[in-house]
């Protein structure tokens, strides 16, 4: 069997007996839907194998194309609920990119912040990318993280709740990032997550050198972390869930049992399994079957 998601944002509400009518309809099932939460997400067994999955996903989005609702379609086995989740932090966990707002305190924002678009884009790699950023940064005293992560950056809603739903059900959960450190570190534990990984910046004197030390945190290294972790708890590939918005998610997402894009960039959103364009990230639980009544606040 399959089971079809539907998804929207919670401050949105769509979900609507008409919607479930329709969806019934349109995937020719039998099925009485199973109401997750409201309006917010319900899903609906199909028959159906595997390789089936993508081509009724298509038919889905193609039938609610002018609705606000994400749509997925999965496969209703043991393994749906992941007992492994990494994510991406920038413009996934939180809503900013950390590097852009460092250059901020710079006055170059704007020259970084195109930078970091097309590496996120894929239409520039990563690695080089990031380093000549960096070294924009030098001599930022490091103490300004500690205000920026106060007043400028904010957690994607939905983030905590994820987490620790995950983990009150015994998901091993890592946050990890092209990012930095000093961000992953203190934000890992506001959301909740058991580890961070991300890329160290050079430090002398209490100011940014304009360096970053090796080995960087792209997407190899992403994908080297899932297996990693995966490996160290015995899981399947089948057991895992992977989130993320950008080029250097890739291969991570697609290593994933299920990888899911957030408002991720054209690209990205084309290759995942599973994109969420409208819901917030407590979506990535109805993917997995949870309740309302099941999340962790």
């Amino acid at each position: 069997m399959l089971v079809a998601v539907l998804i929207a944002n919670p401050d949105r509400p769509s979900i609507t007996d008409a919607v479930l009518a329709e969806a019934r309809a349109v995937l020719r099932t039998e099925h009485q839907p199973r109401i997750l939460h409201g309006e917010v997400a319900a899903e609906l067994l199909v028959s159906g194998e595997p390789s089936d999955a993508l081509s009724l996903t298509e038919t889905l989005r193609t039938a609610f194309s002018d609705e606000p609702i994400d749509l997925a379609v999965l496969p209703a086995d043991a393994h749906r609920r992941k007992r492994l989740f990494l994510a991406d932090m920038d413009s996934t966990m939180i809503e900013q990119e950390c590097i852009d707002e460092l250059a901020g305190t710079l006055g170059l924002k704007d020259h970084v912040a195109a930078i970091t678009e097309r590496a996120m884009r894929g239409e520039i790699a990563f690695e080089p990318a990031l380093r000549e950023r960096v070294a924009l940064l030098k001599d930022i005293p490091v103490g300004a993280v500690d205000g920026l992560i106060a007043e400028r950056l904010s957690l994607t809603p939905g983030g905590p709740t994820l987490v620790r739903t995950m983990r009150a059900h015994g998901a091993q959960t890592c946050l990890v990032s092209g990012g930095f450190t000093l961000f992953t570190g203190p934000i890992a534990a506001m959301i909740g997550f058991h580890e961070h990984r991300s890329n160290v910046l050079g430090v002398s004197d209490g100011r940014l050198t304009g360096t970053v030390e090796d080995p960087i945190v792209g997407k190899a290294e992403k994908r080297a972390t899932l297996i990693e972790l995966r490996g160290t708890l015995g899981l399947s590939p089948a057991d895992t869930l992977a989130v993320g918005d950008g080029a250097n998610d890739l291969d991570m997402l697609a290593e994933a049992g299920l990888g899911v894009a957030f408002r991720a960039k054209p690209a990205v959103a084309a290759a995942a399994q599973v994109r969420i364009e409208h819901g917030d990230l407590t979506a990535l639980l109805y993917l997995q079957g949870y309740t309302a009544a099941e999340l962790v606040a």
